[in-house]
């Protein structure tokens, strides 16, 4: 990482940094933060291979580019890795691809297409009418496509849909949870002011107690994440799955207007109320996994509840802060004043429509105000409240108090968090184990997006071993 002083940058050398074509706008399209070195061997007995410099070889090489822009090719790459459970379809994935890039890759191509699939997948198909598991997984698949869309609906000619377009990804995923067999229970937890949404998925509806995990998604996936992420594996391995959205995700965001919390646990408790209430839960076999930066809230909670048997980062993530570039990190400055001042009269008018549109939605989910000027067209002008807000988010000085067994993941050429794996694993003072998820395995970058059918392997295989005891 670039070495930032105390010392406020000059404006040209801010300017320069924003504007170049290797800054700022190019480190947020590709998951925000470059990787300083090679990444380091994995520990001793950890199962991983050794990784090659990132810089050495194209991390998507031959069909794996399906954009040249990296960001959306990440979020394309996500879409078609949702296949393996039936949240998405190769053919639909494919052809959309070959649409957006014939038409000429842009958020408003990739949202217009996208958005059409998923309006396309809740009619009626053409022939016989449909029957329930058509309809179900029609529904499933439109989830995702809506989601995709809802990604890039900020740098879009209309960012006012996003809560509208959210909603239909939301009406399709409840679509599918309704003709699941059995449905999952859906219902809300007390949280403060606004509950939060869960779904909690059984393999029955007998009142067998039972291993269950709770799923927690990242700073902007959707609950079809979580049923790609866990759903599936979990329930064909016999155990619960709790989906939920918390403050910063979901309807909390999008509609309940409620911005992210670095104190998770508050979060999490609730959860774990309501789950060892309830007959068909072993409490002692309760398990929390954190996909992208769900691996710095899961472990946060985990360090102030003990009632949590295993914990799985995914990846391991201690300063969701460092995810973003230096270049927009050294903005932020001890004095609110000041620092907004940088950012409305030096760096904002030298921002890129891309980078602008980016800073949009890496922003919105800590501040609703930079959220609703989005929806506008508009880039927030408070850059300081949502700035220290993920900075807080450092889980640095809690990692020791977690005891529960801990899984970290790690993935060749993460581009999110590169480093910070390691940097929780070494500080773990739980019983612990180090994965790194590979290129030759396909299943590079952040969160594996081509290969979460191994993913899920690797979790509920260290899942399963963990809490019947073999561990």
């Amino acid at each position: 990482m670039m070495y930032v002083s105390r010392e406020r940058a000059s404006a040209p050398t801010r300017r320069a940094l924003l504007v170049a074509g290797a800054g700022a706008g190019a480190a947020l399209a590709a998951g925000c933060a470059p990787a300083s070195a090679p990444p380091a061997p994995a520990p001793s007995g950890s199962g991983s291979a050794s990784a090659s410099p990132r810089a050495a070889r194209n991390p998507t090489p031959g069909a794996m580019t399906l954009f040249k822009d990296p960001g959306y090719n990440f979020n394309g790459l996500t879409a078609l890795g949702g296949s393996g459970v039936g949240s998405a379809e190769v053919g639909e994935v494919l052809t959309a691809v070959n649409t957006i890039n014939k038409a000429g890759l842009s958020a408003q191509t990739y949202v217009k297409t996208f958005r059409a699939l998923g309006d396309q997948l809740l009619k009626a198909p053409p022939g016989a009418p449909a029957d329930q598991q058509t309809k179900r997984f029609r529904a499933l698949r439109a989830a995702q496509y809506y989601g995709q869309a809802l990604f890039f609906v900020l740098g879009s000619d209309d960012p006012g849909a996003e809560e509208q377009l959210y909603k239909a990804g939301r009406k399709a995923w409840d679509a599918f949870c309704g003709l699941c067999d059995p449905p999952p229970v859906r219902t809300t937890v007390p949280y403060g002011k606004t509950p939060l949404p869960v779904w909690f998925f059984r393999p029955d509806e007998s009142s067998k107690p039972r291993p269950t995990v709770i799923l927690t998604n990242g700073s902007d996936g959707q609950n079809v994440d979580m049923w790609t992420y866990g759903v599936p594996a979990a329930l064909a391995r016999g155990w619960n799955a709790l989906v939920y959205d918390g403050p910063g995700q979901g309807q909390l965001l999008f509609v309940d207007q409620v911005v992210f919390t670095h104190t998770w646990e508050k979060v999490v408790g609730p959860l774990l109320d309501w789950l060892t209430a309830r007959s068909d839960v072993d409490s002692g076999k309760i398990a929390l996994t954190g996909l992208s930066m769900g691996g710095a809230l899961a472990p946060r909670a985990a360090a102030f509840e003990d009632r949590i048997s295993a914990l799985v980062a995914m990846p391991g993530c201690v300063e969701p802060w460092l995810g973003f570039p230096p270049e927009i990190r050294q903005i932020l400055t001890p004095d609110k004043a000041e620092t907004n001042r940088i950012w409305n009269k030096e760096v904002v008018p030298e921002l890129s429509p891309a980078v602008v549109a980016l800073l949009k939605k890496r922003f919105e989910p800590f501040s609703i105000p930079a959220m609703l000027e989005a929806r506008k067209g508009k880039l927030f002008t408070d850059f300081y409240t949502p700035a220290a807000r993920i900075r807080a988010m450092s889980i640095n000085s809690v990692i020791p108090r977690i005891k529960a067994p801990t899984l970290v993941l790690d993935y060749e050429d993460e581009q999110f968090y590169p480093g910070q794996s390691r940097r929780l694993y070494d500080k773990l003072t739980s019983p612990k184990d180090y994965v790194k998820l590979t290129a030759a395995q396909g299943a590079q970058l952040h969160c594996s997006p081509m290969a979460p059918q191994l993913h899920n392997e690797v979790v509920f295989d260290w899942l399963q071993k963990t809490l019947s005891g073999g561990g």
